[in-house]
């Protein structure tokens, strides 16, 4: 009578679920690893989100200060020069509990970014070449500036959309402007979003031209339905629609079009391509071919 013996090196591990499985020489997964890796890059990007809203929840006070900023700005230039008031308040009595969790869950995507988006790239990166890797590597490293940057514009300019809407309350007339605290910070998430994906357009627009997909040839020939088309997409895409957070979105949109711009010119001469050949496949727009 023999006794099955097993192979130490086959004995599972005890919590290989905290480590991504290794490929093989090659780097090559089966398909069931991949779906290893992907649950466990999902497991440490939720753990981050959580620690950040751990985080947000030990200094929500601060938040909730940082959220409404805007608000206390807007209401005092509307009292200055309207001598209108304006509250703010929770409507309901699960609403102050439900927006805490709102914001510490907004904080904790904000702070744990870096992990999240560490673990995204880490899951992409070994199907990328060298040269892919470096581009996206690049890629990553100037969205996130801009992005933020955008955000931050949007946060800037929410307190004057704020007071242009508001400033069509009728002056001395006793009208008390009460807004709901869920609302406003859906509100200003929102235009943070939008001005911050709209900052993304350059790299966009270069990722395309070092793929081949647009030329700066193409860039140039199409400027002017750029222009036109950046103010209609900040009429239709600020949710405050005054005409300061549109205009606040359409010139930097167009600015940093044209440094895109640029950017590919410049690209496509250092890789030889000439106007005539870019041009060879463009529609002319201004003769209606």
């Amino acid at each position: 009578m023999s006794v099955a013996t097993t192979d130490p090196a086959e004995k599972p591990r005890r919590f290989g679920w905290l480590r991504p499985p290794k490929g093989g020489p090659d780097g090559t997964m089966s398909l069931f690893d991949h779906l290893r890796e992907l649950r466990y890059r999902v497991t440490v990007a939720a753990i981050g989100i959580i620690v950040g809203a751990i985080v947000s929840a030990m200094f929500y006070q601060q938040l909730v200060t940082f959220v409404l900023a805007p608000w206390a700005r807007a209401r005092r230039a509307l009292e200055e020069n309207l001598g209108a008031q304006t509250m703010i308040a929770n409507n309901g009595v699960t609403q102050a509990f439900t927006v805490a969790v709102v914001l510490c869950v907004v904080g904790g995507i904000f702070f744990s970014a870096p992990v999240w988006l560490w673990q995204i790239w880490a899951f992409v990166a070994p199907g990328l070449v060298s040269k892919e890797k470096k581009y996206s590597l690049i890629f990553v490293g100037v969205s996130l500036p801009l992005f933020f940057a955008g955000c931050a514009l949007g946060y800037i300019v929410w307190p004057k959309g704020i007071e242009v809407l508001l400033s069509f309350t009728p002056e001395n007339q006793g009208i008390t402007n009460i807004l709901d605290v869920a609302n406003f910070m859906q509100m200003e998430i929102k235009v943070m979003l939008v001005f911050g994906l709209s900052f993304l357009l350059p790299v966009v627009v270069v990722g395309l031209n070092m793929a081949g997909v647009l030329r700066g040839y193409q860039l140039k020939k199409a400027r002017k339905f750029v222009v036109f088309g950046s103010v209609v997409l900040s009429a239709v895409a600020t949710p405050t629609t005054d005409p300061f957070s549109m205009l606040a979105l359409a010139v930097p949109i167009t600015g940093m079009f044209l440094i895109a711009e640029v950017i590919c010119v410049v690209w496509d001469k250092k890789r030889g391509i000439t106007e005539e050949q870019a041009a060879e496949f463009v529609i002319d727009l201004d003769d209606g071919k």
